[in-house]
C-alpha cells in the first residue's frame, strides 16, 4: 500500500463544522474565524504557500498535505516535518492508530517544537488541544513559526490578519468578543526591532507604569477638554481609533472629514481603519519613532498604546516647555 493511501485511511472523519457554542464548559474559551476572514485572498494565499512548502519538504517521504485544517491534527505530518527541519529523531510511534496514541504523539512533537522555537509557554498561540481539535488558526500560527525559524526564505505573504470571534462560557452565560489577529508580520516592520523604552519599562520597572500612564492621561485630558471628552482608561479607550484621531487633530491642527474615518466603528475592521489612519498621520509628521502595529492598538495592547501616546506627549510637552523659556537676546 502506498504511504499516501495508508495515511488517508488513518484519518478521523471530518467535522461538519465548529462544535455548538453551548458545548463549551464553564470557563472554557474557543476561537472561531469569521467567514469573511476564511475567504480573504491573503489568508488563502498563506495556506497555499505553507502547503506547497510542506509538500516540497516531505516529497521524498511520499506524504501529501491537501488541507492544513484536516491533515495536521494527529501529529503524523508535524512529526515528519519537524524531524526534517530540525534534523532530529523523535522517539514516537511511527503510525498512531487510536485517538489516544495520536494525541500522545502530538504532545511529544509539540514539546520538541516549542523547545526548538524557544517560545514562552504563556504566550504561545497553539496547544495540543487546539491542534488536535483541528483549530486552523492555531495550526497556522505554528506552521508560520516553524517556517520563520527553519526556512526564513519561504515566501509567506506579509500582513495577513484575520477577524476572530472568541466565545467564552461564563456563569452568566456565553460571552463573545471580536478581535483582529496577526498571522504574518506587516511588511514595513519585517526588519525592525520592537524593543524600545516601554519594553524596558514593563520588564524592569513595572511599578512605574501607572505613574507614566497618569502623566500621559493628564496631558491627554487637558487637550481633549475643549472637545468635551475625557479618558479614564488608556488601555481600552483608544482601541477604536476615534479618540486617537481627535487628539491628533487637536495637537497637530488637522481637520479630519467625517468621510475619512468611522466616528462610531461597529467592527474590528472599522476600528483598524481608524487606527491605521492615525498611525499614518503620525508617521507623516515624523512623530512615530518606534514601530507600532495597528492591530495591537485595536487589541488593547498597553505597550503599543503607550508608545503612540508617549510620542505625542514628548512632542507637545517639550514644545510647550520650550515656548515658555525666556529667549536670549541676540548678540
Amino acid at each position: 500500500m502506498e504511504p499516501e493511501s495508508l495515511y488517508n485511511l488513518l484519518q478521523l472523519p471530518k467535522e461538519v463544522g465548529p462544535p455548538p457554542e453551548e458545548g463549551l464548559r464553564q470557563g472554557e474559551k474557543k476561537k472561531f474565524l469569521t467567514p469573511t476572514s476564511r475567504k480573504d485572498p491573503r489568508f488563502e494565499e498563506l495556506q497555499k504557500v505553507l502547503m506547497e512548502w510542506i509538500n516540497a519538504e516531505l516529497l521524498p517521504e511520499h506524504i501529501v498535505v491537501r488541507s492544513l485544517e484536516e491533515d495536521m491534527f494527529d501529529g503524523l505530518i508535524l512529526h515528519h516535518l519537524f524531524q526534517k527541519l530540525a534534523g532530529v529523531k523523535l522517539e514516537v510511534e511511527e503510525i498512531a492508530l487510536t485517538a489516544t496514541s495520536q494525541r500522545c504523539k502530538l504532545e511529544v512533537v509539540l514539546a520538541a517544537a516549542n523547545r526548538s522555537l524557544q517560545v514562552d509557554e504563556r504566550q504561545v498561540k497553539w496547544s495540543v488541544d487546539t491542534i488536535f481539535n483541528k483549530d486552523l488558526l492555531a495550526t497556522l500560527h505554528l506552521l508560520v513559526a516553524l517556517a520563520k525559524r527553519f526556512q526564513p526564505n519561504v515566501p509567506l505573504p506579509a500582513s495577513v490578519q484575520v477577524e476572530v470571534i472568541t466565545m467564552e462560557s461564563t456563569k452568566s452565560g456565553l460571552k463573545s468578543e471580536k478581535s483582529v489577529e496577526q498571522l504574518t508580520e506587516r511588511r514595513c516592520l519585517l526588519d525592525l526591532s520592537a524593543d524600545d523604552v516601554f519594553d524596558e519599562l514593563f520588564k524592569l520597572a513595572p511599578e512605574k507604569v501607572n505613574a507614566v500612564k497618569e502623566a500621559i492621561m493628564t496631558f491627554v485630558n487637558q487637550k481633549l477638554d475643549r472637545l468635551g471628552l475625557s479618558v479614564q482608561n488608556l488601555d481600552t479607550q483608544f482601541a477604536d481609533g476615534v479618540i486617537l484621531l481627535l487628539l491628533i487633530g487637536q495637537l497637530q491642527g488637522f481637520f479630519l472629514h467625517l468621510k475619512e474615518f468611522y466616528l462610531t466603528p461597529s467592527s474590528p475592521a472599522e476600528m483598524l481603519h481608524n487606527v491605521t489612519l492615525a498611525l499614518e498621520l503620525l508617521k507623516d509628521e515624523g512623530l512615530l519613532t518606534s514601530p507600532v502595529s495597528p492591530e495591537d492598538i485595536v487589541n488593547k495592547d498597553a505597550k503599543s498604546t503607550l508608545r503612540v501616546l508617549y510620542s505625542l506627549f514628548c512632542e507637545h510637552k517639550l514644545k510647550a516647555s520650550t515656548d515658555r523659556m525666556p529667549r536670549a537676546s541676540p548678540n
